[in-house]
């Protein structure tokens, strides 16, 4: 026999292991749906959806489906991640009846939506509860608002599916809006709506907004009326910008930071602001930016037609190497500008915290690693119920960093690192004294990590 030259070791392979568990770190995630009331919350909102003498659970099937998006699926089919471990996951769904309650679902979306989202929000205000100081919540008032990214997105189609249409961009799909709660610079952060719309949906269409800004409301604990109050801030880029939903904010008393597009009338007027107005701008760590300015162009505008109280500040600074200009920039310096209605504050603070938006992108890319990417199925409705879907993935996902991961470097982790690192680690089942044990590889480079999350886990209460 010649000696290997590979510089792998030699294996004899056989399908003979038995015990063995992979994803075993997504424990973490079902511990998490335990703590929180998630699993309850689907089962008790979807029974009238229960067939019968049915085998499974509606709830616990798309429970299932929330976790095997969040360990790495895309379709229906993806279940099977979850399917192949009953140890771990239990009973799980074949596709035909994963397949036929999705039918079912859709075939009834409001009432159907209307119950998943109702056992989010339940979960939700569980969740932020048991997290305490570590909930977005925590200590907010109108100096430390909860802050709502709203901002929309473009998913391709790659085939013929019900309501996909043709894109600003010269694609083909659809045109979601999604509004996200931020955790901060210290967290990631959560989806609370996720409005579906066709490709050609306008980008600044006020009805979208204020439909997407009531769903994502209702998520929100702290919320029990129309009138919110300045304890939440919502944050929007210039397509939120418009007469409608300004006012929308100004009536239920909302704090608001929304880009304001600048026309040649307004590019103008800051052409008429002394010197002396501007103050140099901060960069993302809250230092001073070269090359970049604040001011205020309040009072050098007619904002008689907008929400009183409303202000528009304006930022200039020197455009990044091969960025072209707009007709409203100025001495070769690019403009921006934002509304808001917080009538206090340093101008290179608030433009910071408009700019702080950004963090919204970072979340609709966690979102299309959950699912987003792709819508897989055919009918309109049956994507809605698939959004919904995703929104748990990835809920589970930052509820489990909200409680298991705080303070440690997995609490800001994406979902690509945290499937590498924490949700693929490998164990074995083994069973002794009535009781079973689940295993975890002794190599795993963050085994302490995991050990340290589901321990937390286990000492919080369980829901009431």
């Amino acid at each position: 026999m010649g000696k290997s030259t590979s510089p792998y070791p030699s294996l004899s392979v056989d399908g003979s292991g038995t015990g063995v568990v992979s994803h075993a770190g997504a424990t973490v995630l079902l511990g998490t749906a335990e703590k929180t009331g998630l699993a309850g919350g689907l089962s008790a909102a979807l029974r009238p959806w229960r067939k019968r003498l049915s085998i499974h659970d509606p709830g616990k099937i798309i429970g299932d489906l929330a976790v095997a998006i969040a360990l790495g699926g895309d379709c229906l089919a993806d279940i099977n991640q979850v399917r192949t471990q009953p140890a771990m996951f239990g009973r799980v769904a074949s596709d035909p009846t994963v397949s036929r309650l999705i039918a079912a679902l859709a075939a009834d979306a409001p009432a159907a939506l209307t119950a998943i989202n109702t056992a989010r929000a339940a979960t939700r205000r569980v969740a932020w509860r048991v997290a305490g100081r570590s909930a977005p919540d925590h200590g907010a008032d109108t100096n430390n608002p909860v802050i709502v990214d709203i901002d929309a997105t473009l998913v391709t189609a790659h085939s013929d599916k019900q309501h996909a249409g043709p894109t600003y961009k010269r694609g083909f799909g659809f045109h979601p809006i999604c509004a996200f709660v931020d955790h901060g610079a210290a967290g990631t952060g959560e989806p609370l709506a996720i409005l579906l719309r066709p490709g050609n949906a306008g980008a600044n269409t006020a009805t979208d907004h204020i439909t997407v800004l009531r769903q994502a409301l209702v998520q929100l604990p702290s919320v029990t009326g129309y009138r919110v109050g300045k304890k939440v801030l919502i944050r929007a880029d210039s397509a939120g910008g418009t007469h409608d939903f300004l006012d929308h904010l100004h009536k239920r008393r909302l704090t608001y930071s929304v880009g304001f597009g600048l026309s040649e009338t307004s590019a103008v007027a800051v052409d008429r602001l002394p010197a002396r107005a501007w103050t140099e701008a901060y960069d993302p760590d809250g230092h001073v930016r070269d090359g970049a300015w604040v001011a205020e162009l309040t009072g050098l505008l007619d904002l008689s037609t907008w929400p009183p109280g409303m202000r528009v500040i304006v930022r200039k600074e020197r455009p990044h190497p091969g960025a072209q200009l707009r007709f409203t920039d100025r001495d070769g310096l690019r403009l921006t500008a934002f509304a808001t209605n917080t009538p206090r504050g340093q101008l290179a603070d608030l433009e910071l915290r408009h700019r702080r938006r950004a963090r919204c992108e970072d979340r609709i890319r966690t979102a299309k690693d959950c699912g987003l990417t792709n819508l897989p199925l055919h009918g309109f409705d049956q994507n809605r119920i698939w959004c919904a879907i995703v929104m748990l993935a990835c809920e589970l996902i930052a509820w489990a960093q909200m409680l298991a991961f705080t303070g440690t470097e997995a609490r800001r982790w994406e979902p690509k690192r945290l499937r590498h690192h924490v949700f693929s680690i490998a164990a074995r089942i083994t069973r002794h004294a009535r009781r079973t044990r689940l295993k975890l590889a002794a190599h795993a480079p963050h085994l302490t990590l995991v050990l340290d999350a589901i321990t937390k886990l286990g000492d919080l209460p369980d829901p009431g």
